[in-house]
């Protein structure tokens, strides 16, 4: 079955930085765009980032441009998120998101000082 594992949350001061990993197993990771979206207390779920495959194009939420990466290793299954940079605003449940309709169950990343 699909699964989808995050990792990498914590707590992180304001202009620190977290890396978020995502492991994808029981598809074809290649073949699919991956994505992370976040959710903070009380909001919707929001797109964070987007990574195409193949190819690798990315677009971001303008919230987040020039701070985080999105990035894909095929050979490993995984598609991380690098945060830079971190604003309190940026505190919310992080998931992963494959094209076909599959969510992973969170990672929670806290910007507090």
């Amino acid at each position: 079955q699909v699964q989808l594992v995050e990792s990498g949350g914590g707590l992180v001061q304001p202009g620190g930085s977290l890396r978020l990993s995502c492991v994808a197993s029981g598809f074809t990771f290649s073949r699919y765009a991956m994505s992370w979206y976040r959710q903070a207390p009380g909001k919707e779920r929001e797109l964070v980032a987007r990574i195409t495959s193949p190819g690798g194009n990315t677009n971001y939420a303008d919230s987040v441009k020039g701070r985080f990466t999105i990035s894909r290793d095929n050979a490993k299954n995984t598609v991380y998120l690098q945060m830079n940079s971190l604003k309190p605003e940026d505190t919310a449940v992080y998931y992963c998101y494959v094209s076909f309709g599959s969510w992973g169950q969170g990672t929670q990343v806290t910007v507090s000082s």
